[in-house]
């Protein structure tokens, strides 16, 4: 990759991961759920009147949508919001890759290779790491719910390989209108409108600064620059940029936030991290391999919807 291209895919990442602080954020101005909704609100108008009509069936859009949208954030933020530390979410979350490796085998009868189930269990190592790391710095169940969170990812992610749009900025803008009623709905049901609307009626500079953020600049700009390595460059040489999420997510959370990082939690990280570099980045069944790094070639449609994460929304991510 040429260095320009390098420094936007980490510029990308470190966007991603500082999400997680700014959600955290945002959780003090809203309840999760409607900061759910209102992100992706933001975030599809109006660029859903200028990405052109969808350019995949509905159903998958309307699937996605669910998976990602409504499951994925919805217990990524009530995760975070019931005390899941901003810098743990970026990591945790990122165990999407070991469920969706998962999913793919029983699904789309991908079968893992012995690289990428060694990678598997060593991410799973991480996570129970982080588990007993989380036991005794948070409530369990926000740890729980980030991990349905990061399922929900996968579930998503296989999703979006069956769908293979062909242009990952246009799908994903239209799924992003999918979940803004439901989010909706859910908040009124489970969080009351007495609360949703005492947070609107105290919507502040800081708190439109959230949403301006988790929508436009990690959605809007993440997804955008990071269709436009995918369209540049291999799959191959662009994912593993990813892995550095966690990374700015934990070193931001520190710095902003003040969260400390024990030694667990680091050894969770490297254990995670690397168990999903292996998970990811292990050659296809059949021994074929991703082409070169470097090479100009664009990746095929299914390698592009697979390999773009989702901004990490995402914590108390985006994505």
């Amino acid at each position: 990759m040429r260095p320009v291209h390098t420094a936007l895919a980490v510029l990308v990442a470190a966007v991603w991961g500082f999400n997680f602080v700014v959600i955290e954020i945002g959780l003090d101005h809203f309840p999760p759920l409607l900061l759910s909704a209102l992100r992706f609100l933001v975030a599809a108008l109006p660029a859903v009147f200028l990405v052109g009509r969808p350019k995949v069936a509905w159903k998958w859009i309307l699937a996605v949508g669910a998976a990602l949208g409504i499951a994925k954030f919805g217990l990524l933020f009530t995760g975070m919001d019931a005390g899941m530390p901003a810098g743990l979410s970026s990591l945790v979350l990122q165990a999407q890759a070991v469920f969706t490796a998962v999913l793919a085998a029983f699904v789309l009868r991908e079968r893992p290779g012995r690289v990428r189930v060694a990678g598997m269990a060593v991410a799973l190592a991480g996570i129970a790491v982080a588990a007993a790391d989380g036991g005794t710095s948070g409530p369990v169940l926000g740890f729980v719910l980030v991990v349905a969170a990061a399922a929900c990812w996968g579930v998503s992610n296989v999703l979006t390989r069956k769908a293979a749009p062909p242009d990952a900025l246009n799908f994903m803008v239209w799924v992003c209108v999918v979940p803004v009623l439901p989010l909706l709905a859910l908040s009124l049901l489970l969080e009351g409108p007495e609360r949703d609307l005492a947070a609107l009626r105290a919507l502040d500079w800081s708190g439109a600064a959230v949403l301006g953020y988790v929508a436009w600049v990690s959605t809007v700009f993440g997804f955008g620059a990071w269709g436009y390595l995918l369209r540049r460059y291999p799959a191959s040489s662009v994912a593993p940029f990813s892995l550095l999420v966690p990374v700015f997510g934990m070193s931001s959370a520190a710095l902003v936030l003040g969260e400390p990082v024990s030694g667990m939690r680091w050894l969770a990280a490297v254990l995670l991290v690397g168990g999903v570099a292996l998970t990811s980045l292990a050659s296809a069944p059949g021994g074929r391999t991703a082409s070169a790094p470097g090479a100009r070639t664009a990746p095929a449609p299914e390698a592009r919807a697979a390999s773009a994460p989702e901004p990490a929304g995402a914590a108390r991510p985006a994505p």
